[in-house]
């Protein structure tokens, strides 16, 4: 095994539900050789489903890491792959993926095509500007449709699809492709059920297509290669597979295009192809840019390049408890050697931490390593605090990298322990969970004395409960779900807030001067802006008034939700030499917000969804009825393979139980999805409703 990093790629898979990613992954592993029985999603039996409740659901929930190796052009390279879930409720496990990862691959069904979710992962790879290839599975199904999906890709998705390859046949006749790069046509064997295949040339009926569509590949990557451009322009024919092929690696990793292959997965087809276009066009570690990080000792920027010799840069992007080997954190090794047995600095907590252990990941089975270098990803063993997005570095050369924003929970439910012993093991699974799950949060309300968990929708917490059940033995009663409802200031007020107390001696005192009104477009949470003149109060104490307004928010003053966003212009105050302290402007800023905000015309917010419902024609009237009895807006109607697809957005609180009245409507024709879109004022009479169900529940608690 060649060890260079030119040899290596950290890819990750991501589709909507349903895409067959997972079954993909299985192939994957089958054709590299790590597995020699492909495991299937429908039997319980994949390998990176390895959870009991993915296993009985058919679906995955968390994302699983294995490294596979694979021949090409007679170069052996290592590939780390991350299998990624497709549900919308475990979108934090995509999103930390791609924060650590080079490159990744798109699933999409031939059927199905740009799907939700498939927009909301596409989304997250443009944040971290991670080049991607598309493959289209599942061109044996009936309904099939390969220039569609590609065309979808270009209007949904906001990129530029190249296709690579262009399918023979469709549906069940689906038996090869045609390789736009070496123009010719790839069929696959039946009788090896797709494991085997051969080259000849390409059918007569598809050569005018071919050709059509080899130009236009040669025309999208032209920009990133001389070379190409200027042998396009004198004689395209001359253009060898090599040279395009490089030219569509440049332009891949650019970002200019995305190359486009189909396949079918389950039937075995296009996975050899798919592993070629994996070494072929996505980076390698030293084809990225180097890591940018902050110098915590004085706050400076400084890179991190893909590099053995350089000091050590690791994030940790994902904290699980194993039963065996007990808490692991999954990291993506940046630059420098990380050794087992080596101590490390974690920048978050600025103490050293010791590795004990370090392994390579196949699923939830542990291959044990002496080290691991730059570019690589594993999992460690020996931590006493870590959670995800945590820096390790060298001491002597600390950095800060960039850590990871998670989506805040939408929804809630209170649950207890069924008997007295539980009670303990409850406390310890739900910080357990809580570690593994960023999204996932555990709030103690003091007033009803309830434990309220919060999660992305009732799928998480669902399994979250299935798992408090299975792994840590905790039986639990649970209450009806409840919406994680937010508030929100609409005016702006100004208020002098002074707080004295004297109890002989040394007494406290603060007073300040501050504008609450809604934060700037853009923010979230608190933007505190310090308008202080002349020392009125002194540096020191500033801090603590911030502090005081964070620490308020967490409770508005309507029905003790808290708060989406909030702007604090601290203007002026005054303070004493003597009484003056950071608890008392901490404590006067706290007191501001609960007197000051009533006067802001706060209002209630609620999470709106978007919710897409694919359905037979004759049911749409129905759906579009009952959507709009749920305080539904309908955003969009279009038609798709025989059905029609009714876009909305919809209140959270309004989506209960939802995918079992869609079926009694439709008699189990229709399918639907769901995801987060964006919180909205609730109207008066629905908030009066909330705050009138909200007292009661505080009041029969």
């Amino acid at each position: 095994m060649n060890t260079s990093l030119k040899y290596r790629r950290n890819i990750g898979i991501m589709a909507h539900i349903d895409a067959g990613k997972t079954t993909t992954t299985e192939r994957i592993l089958f054709y590299t050789g790590i597995t020699h029985r492909m495991g299937e999603v429908h039997d319980g039996a994949a390998t990176m489903d390895w959870m009991v409740q993915e296993q009985e659901r058919g679906i995955t929930i968390t994302s699983a890491a294995t490294t596979a190796f694979w021949k090409y052009n007679n170069d052996e390279f290592k590939i780390n792959i991350i299998d990624t879930p497709g549900h919308v409720d475990f979108t934090v496990e995509v999103e930390r993926s791609l924060r650590v990862l080079d490159g990744a691959i798109a699933v999409f069904c031939a059927v199905g095509g740009v799907e939700p979710q498939s927009e909301t992962v596409w989304r997250q790879a443009d944040r971290y500007r991670v080049p991607r290839i598309c493959f289209i599975n599942k061109m044996d199904r009936s309904g099939a449709d390969f220039l569609a999906v590609v065309s979808q890709i270009h209007e949904k998705l906001a990129a530029n699809p190249v296709p690579l390859q262009l399918p023979i046949g469709r549906e069940e006749s689906f038996r090869g492709v045609v390789d736009l790069v070496d123009m010719q046509a790839m069929i696959w064997n039946e009788e090896s059920l797709g494991v085997t295949y051969e080259m000849t040339d390409i059918p007569d009926d598809l050569l005018v297509e071919a050709k059509e569509w080899r130009n236009r590949l040669v025309e999208s990557v032209a920009d990133a290669d001389d070379v190409i451009l200027e042998k396009y322009l004198d004689n395209p024919d001359s253009i060898t597979p090599e040279q395009l092929s490089n030219a569509i690696r440049k332009a891949t990793i650019q970002m200019r295009v995305v190359p486009v292959l189909c396949g079918a997965a389950f039937k075995n087809k296009g996975i050899q192809r798919l592993l070629d276009a994996i070494v072929a066009f996505l980076p390698s570690p030293v084809e990225v840019d180097p890591v940018k990080g902050i110098n915590p000792r004085n706050d400076q920027e400084v890179e991190r390049e893909p590099d053995v010799s350089e000091p050590l840069a690791a994030l940790a992007f994902k904290i699980a408890t194993d039963p065996f080997v007990g808490r692991l954190a999954f990291l993506r090794v940046y630059s420098g050697r990380l050794n087992a047995g080596s101590n490390v600095l974690n920048v978050r907590t600025g103490k050293k931490e010791r590795i004990t252990r370090l392994y390579q990941m196949h699923a939830n089975k542990q291959n044990s390593k002496d080290f691991i270098e730059a570019g690589d990803i594993c999992a460690a063993v020996g931590f006493k605090n870590i959670v995800t997005g945590d820096t390790l570095c060298d001491e002597k050369k600390p950095v800060l990298l960039e850590s990871i924003t998670f989506p805040e929970p939408v929804i809630g439910v209170a649950i207890e322990p069924k008997t007295q012993k539980d009670i303990d093991k409850l406390g310890m699974a739900l910080n357990k969970l809580a570690e593994e799950d960023p999204t996932f949060k555990v709030k103690y309300d003091e007033q009803s004395g309830q434990t309220l968990i919060n999660g992305m929708g009732e799928l998480h917490l669902e399994i979250l409960v299935d798992r408090l059940k299975r792994e840590f033995k905790v039986e639990c009663n649970q209450g009806a779900p409840q919406v994680a409802y937010r508030e929100a200031v609409t005016g702006s007020v100004e208020h002098r807030e002074v707080f004295r107390k004297q109890t002989g001696g040394r007494g406290k005192f603060a007073d300040i001067i501050v504008r609450i009104s809604p934060a700037d477009e853009g923010y979230s949470g608190l933007q505190f802006v310090d308008e202080v003149k002349g020392g009125n109060i002194p540096k020191e104490f500033i801090p603590a008034v911030e502090k005081g307004f964070t620490q308020a928010m967490q409770n508005g003053v309507i029905a003790g939700f808290p708060l989406e966003n909030l702007k604090v212009v601290l203007l002026d105050g005054s303070f004493h030499s003597v009484d003056s302290d950071s608890l008392s402007f901490e404590i006067a800023a706290k007191q501001a917000y609960r007197k000051a905000l009533p006067k802001t015309k706060p209002v209630l917010l609620e999470p709106v969804m978007k919710v897409e419902v694919v359905t037979s024609e004759e049911y749409m009237g129905d759906v579009i009825s009952d959507l709009n009895k749920r305080r539904g807006h309908i955003k969009n109607m279009e038609s798709k393979a025989g059905g029609r697809i009714i876009s909305a957005l919809v209140p959270l609180a309004e989506q209960f139980g939802y995918v079992t009245v869609l079926r009694t409507l439709t008699s189990g024709r229709a399918t639907s999805t769901m995801e987060f879109s964006h919180y909205d004022q609730v109207s008066d009479d629905v908030a009066g409703k909330i705050l009138e169900n909200t007292t009661g529940q505080k009041e029969s608690a």
